[in-house]
């Protein structure tokens, strides 16, 4: 993946949802054809062999109505088990790993990045998808962020080097800072743009697709992207 997608990519998913639409219109498509022979998603979607997956962030487990599902699904969803990106990653990778007893036949998905083009093309036919927790906008550190080494944050990023690098970035976010219903970026501080991308980089934040896609930036275009973004905040 070039620099320049990577961050197009990685923009969209520190301020939200808004542009990672394209990667699961493409790779979560094409990794969902494997589930098609049970599972229906998207307008029209009906229960078939298992479940529909319309809706399915958030959803209690083992609650759709005439599906017949394993004593022990639901009772893990009585439990109060309810779907979310963390459970579905370890369900797709090894269903039995999750559920003892599952009636879902499935040998499992061992690719961590096709398991989260999957959980991503599903997550668009939820509710919106913004107000999934792990969607949420990242604006601001987390505690479990890693310090990030102080000769990394005193790099000083090229912000026209920068600017190259987010042209793409730049179709979905406004950069005069106007939030059109997709939050702006404009103006994060340079230092927590720069640990919040490190932490996915080193997965200490855990979400596959950010880790994936933070993984191939180097240091300095990291903090290039972090100084143009701050820049025009003027």
């Amino acid at each position: 993946m070039s620099s320049k997608k990577a961050l197009c990519l990685a923009v969209a998913f520190l301020s939200g949802f808004a542009g990672f639409a394209a990667y699961a219109d493409t790779d979560g498509l094409q990794a969902f054809k494997q589930c098609r022979s049970c599972h229906q998603v998207g307008p029209g979607a009906k229960n078939s062999v298992g479940p529909h997956l319309n809706g399915l962030f958030g959803r209690r487990a083992g609650s759709i109505e005439g599906v017949i599902f394993s004593d022990d699904l639901s009772r893990a969803g009585q439990n109060g088990l309810r779907w979310n990106r963390e459970n579905l990653d370890t369900y797709l990778e090894n269903p039995r790993s999750l559920i003892s007893k599952t009636r879902m036949q499935f040998r499992g998905i061992k690719h961590p990045a096709e398991r989260a083009a999957v959980i991503a093309y599903l997550r668009t036919f939820s509710d919106d998808p913004s107000n999934i927790p792990e969607a949420a906008p990242t604006a601001t550190a987390v505690s479990h962020d890693p310090a990030v080494n102080q000769q990394i944050l005193a790099i000083q990023g090229d912000p026209g080097f920068g600017e190259y690098l987010s042209g793409e970035c730049a179709t979905c976010h406004q950069t005069s800072g106007v939030d059109n219903g997709i939050p702006s970026i404009v103006g994060w501080p340079t230092n927590v743009f720069v640990t919040a991308m490190h932490a996915y980089r080193v997965k200490a934040r855990s979400h596959p697709i950010m880790q994936m896609i933070a993984s191939p930036l180097s240091d300095e275009e990291i903090a290039s992207l972090a100084a143009y973004f701050k820049s025009l905040d003027k």
